[in-house]
């Protein structure tokens, strides 16, 4: 007999998307997370004296996912739409953005496809070097490396310019949750019945032992080990810790390994950025250049070691969020954040033209997902040549071990939460219907072979 129906690795969106499928479908859930909180990568802080939620991880929903959508409503969470002008630092002064992303995207869509799959940087001084100016060439490789937290010499053209085609696109409409993330992993976390789902924090996973119908986690939980048994398993961990060396801080082993999967973990990377959260004083930058800037929803810095910066808009509120993603935000993993913070404002007043910030500076907060044991990135790219992917790690294996995730999406939200989301019910629908299928077999009275010989 086993303790539950399923274990679930990890309470972050798809870990807890599918406990609350499963839950609701009738069975018993037990969901191991590693931390002290749920959420995974989403990590939604609330500051005392501050009225906006502060987010260190997820923040945005790039378009209208219909998975996203559906967990809003079923948690009674509005989505904000996010407003603002855009400014370009161009010939030392912020400018008003101009048509260069729409430029650069029609040039992508005349430059040939390759036949075969190559890594990005390759494609832009390749096939499609001719149909780019230099800016723009140079605007597509920082959008793959910020936007996406890639490596350009490593990530696929052609999964590349389907997403940037994609209902997630930059260019997408981008909306916030009203009151955070946070707000909506909370409301899927308080819809599973108690009685049906016991979350357990603090809870992290050695070990997991399987074979067809049976798994075994072998649980650290303060200063003990426990085994806890289940039928079926979601693996919903991080691509960085599914890559991980089993001795390293944080592994999971698998017995027997999870050698159907090499494939797809080697063709799959896990991309860094850092992202810092700033809070001043005032919203110094609504204010200076006679208020030129007062409606400015994001800052571009193309040659600064953080190149994005984001307001607040459509609330105003003294808070200005820097990013870096992709081999740039690398070399900040293991900082501290005031060597971090000081890069931010070092381009940001060189973007502004203002010195002195650090004394408008209150606090900035700020969390390394690349060091972090339990996420070992933010979120995921394809490598050159791994279309499939996405689709061998979302396979299930004998009908026991079910993958979710933002890196197992398939719906074309990857590297979101709505692809999280997402993944995480379609799991949990292909547990069910697994279940269902077995319970039907069992039912069936089987033949019996004839002992007449013919």
């Amino acid at each position: 007999m086993s303790d539950f129906d399923v274990l679930v690795l990890g309470a972050g969106a798809a870990g807890l998307a599918a406990a609350s499928q499963l839950s609701g479908a009738g069975f018993t859930v037990c969901i191991l997370e590693a931390r002290d909180r749920i959420g995974g990568r989403v990590w939604t802080r609330h500051e005392p004296g501050f009225p906006l939620p502060i987010e260190l991880g997820a923040e945005f929903i790039h378009g209208r996912s219909p998975a996203t959508i559906r967990w809003l409503a079923a948690t009674r969470i509005a989505m904000v739409d996010v407003t603002g002008n855009r400014w370009s630092l161009r010939s030392g002064k912020l400018q008003p953005n101009d048509n260069a992303f729409m430029a650069m995207k029609r040039g992508l869509d005349r430059a040939p496809r390759p036949k075969k799959d190559l890594p990005f940087a390759e494609f832009l001084e390749g096939p499609a070097r001719k149909h780019l100016s230099p800016a723009a060439r140079e605007l597509a490789r920082s959008l793959v490396e910020g936007f996406d937290a890639a490596d350009a010499t490593r990530v696929s053209t052609l999964h590349t310019l389907k997403v940037w085609n994609g209902s997630g696109a930059a260019d997408a409409p981008t909306f916030r949750p009203l009151g955070g993330y946070g707000a909506v992993l909370q409301g899927i976390a308080a819809r599973v019945p108690p009685q049906q789902v016991q979350l357990r924090l603090n809870s992290i996973v050695r070990k997991v032992r399987w074979e067809r119908g049976h798994v075994v986690a072998t649980v650290a939980n303060a200063n003990s080990l426990a085994e806890i048994t289940a039928v079926r398993a979601v693996i919903a961990l991080p691509l960085g810790v599914l890559q991980l060396h089993p001795a390293a801080e944080g592994a999971v082993t698998f017995a027997p390994d999870l050698i159907e999967k090499r494939g797809a973990l080697a063709n799959l990377g896990s991309g860094p950025a850092i992202k810092v959260a700033m809070q001043f004083g005032s919203a110094f930058w609504e204010r200076v250049h006679r208020g030129r800037y007062g409606d400015g929803g994001f800052f571009i810095t193309p040659h600064g070691r953080f190149r994005t910066f984001w307001t607040q808009l459509p609330n105003r509120a003294p808070l200005l969020t820097a990013w870096a993603g992709g081999p740039r935000a690398e070399q900040w993993s293991g900082e501290s954040i005031d060597a971090i913070a000081a890069a931010a404002l070092s381009s940001l007043q060189s973007a502004f033209g203002i010195r002195k910030l650090r004394d408008e500076l209150r606090v900035a907060h700020f969390h390394d997902w690349q060091a972090d044991p339990y996420a070992r990135g933010a979120y995921s790219y394809v490598l050159a040549g791994g279309a499939t992917a996405r689709a061998t790690l979302a396979r299930p294996l004998q009908d026991t071990l079910f993958f979710a995730g933002e890196a197992a999406d398939i719906s074309g939200e990857s590297g979101t939460v709505a692809g999280a989301l997402q993944s995480g019910t379609q799991a949990a629908t292909a547990i069910i219907r697994s279940a269902s299928k077995s319970t039907r077999d069992s039912a069936t009275p089987r033949r019996q072979k004839s002992s007449r010989r013919e």
